[in-house]
């Protein structure tokens, strides 16, 4: 368990995401998924509380269940997230960014995108259906 300063750390952190995911949901260009991933994981480590509390959020918590339990990032996700990253690159080199600024964010963008490929769209045909009590194995 991580100390009391660590706890109140990752709080703050996930409820920082927690908010800019938020603000994802009605804003275009900011994510919503990367940033609850964040949350997901800060809370994870600081409170079961709030990590519940996320798991079973009627917006978000579906998805995040889906991520926790098997690693899913849904074919919408993977769709917007390869359109983002295009879209944003396209702007890069429309406006006149320096070749090695389009050559850097391409290069990440390209991890991003391999990452987000390489991770199922679906769960295993054989789980069974989620709920946050049974992300972490109960009964």
């Amino acid at each position: 368990m991580p100390s009391r300063v660590a706890r109140y750390v990752y709080v703050a952190i996930g409820l920082l995401f927690v908010g800019l995911g938020a603000l994802g949901v009605v804003l275009p260009v900011v994510p919503t998924t990367p940033f609850l991933l964040i949350s997901l994981w800060a809370f994870a480590r600081s409170s079961q509380r709030l990590e519940a509390w996320l798991l079973a959020h009627r917006l978000f918590g579906p998805r995040l269940v889906e991520w926790k339990k098997h690693r899913v990032i849904p074919w919408s996700v993977k769709l917007t997230a390869w359109g983002s990253m295009i879209a944003s690159l396209t702007l890069m080199i429309v406006t006149g960014r320096s070749p090695i600024a389009i050559v850097g964010a391409a290069s990440v963008m390209a991890i991003g995108a391999t990452y987000v490929a390489s991770k199922p769209s679906k769960p295993p045909p054989d789980s069974v259906p989620l709920s946050p009590e049974r992300v972490e194995g109960g009964p």
